[in-house]
């Protein structure tokens, strides 16, 4: 049975109990286990490392969720993270720290139930698998869900990961592609790679990713594209 860590930062006991017997029942239906930890503070987000999936209050003591979560994302941007909220009018500002979705307080497990399948689907697809990249003075090892896109310079290729570093080879896009081996990797021009799961927002062919960069989609490759990032997100474009 594979095992998954999930971190709980809510300062209220009995919203802490209910989102444990509703991971605990996901788990009993889904034959999947979690290690689950609980913070009641902001202040000990530094638990965060190693989480697969975040949920987070947004009123908390001292600092409060949806700050800590945009702090969070300065370092961490792929990390499935689920506000859940009474104040259903933070939604919108979430989207700045990325958030996956948002929970309501109070919460049936039906709803609990639909977004955690969500945030599986994302950690199932990034888990366990690195890229490795030989440059000219080493080698640089990184996980699939640090990378946000690669694109053509010259002969070169450059991985552009969520930490600011860029990681240079040679290479052609088309064996980049190869490697990378399909989804949540999507080439969007003859030049570009990204990964759906940093995709923040599309308008017409700009695509901007999590890191602020934004990319374009080719002419021939616009609508395949946006097809795709959209059944990826699970939504319109």
């Amino acid at each position: 049975m594979q095992t998954y860590s999930v971190l709980m930062v809510e300062d209220e006991r009995e919203a802490a109990d209910a989102l444990r017997a509703a991971l605990e029942r996901y788990g009993q239906e889904r034959d999947v286990r979690f290690q689950v930890r609980w913070a009641q503070s902001a202040a000990e987000l530094d638990d965060a490392q190693g989480a697969d999936v975040i949920f987070m209050d947004i009123e908390l003591p001292g600092q409060n969720g949806m700050d800590a979560a945009l702090e969070l994302r300065e370092h961490d941007q792929a990390t499935p993270l689920i506000f859940v909220t009474n104040l259903a009018q933070y939604a919108v500002r979430g989207y700045q720290a990325q958030a996956l979705d948002f929970i309501v307080k109070p919460f049936t497990y039906y709803d609990f139930a639909l977004r955690m399948d969500r945030a599986m689907q994302v950690v199932r697809r990034d888990a366990g698998r690195t890229i490795t990249v030989r440059e000219r003075d080493g080698v640089t090892v990184f996980s699939s869900r640090e990378l946000v896109y690669v694109e053509l310079e010259g002969h070169d290729l450059a991985y552009h990961l969520t930490d600011g570093r860029t990681a240079r080879c040679r290479g052609s896009i088309s064996s980049a592609e190869k490697a990378l081996g399909g989804s949540p990797f999507l080439k969007v021009s003859s030049g570009c790679i990204v990964s759906m799961a940093h995709v923040r927002g599309v308008r017409d062919a700009a695509i901007t990713l999590s890191t602020g960069d934004v990319v374009w989609a080719s002419r021939a490759n616009k609508r395949r594209c946006l097809e795709a990032i959209a059944d990826y997100l699970g939504g319109d474009l």
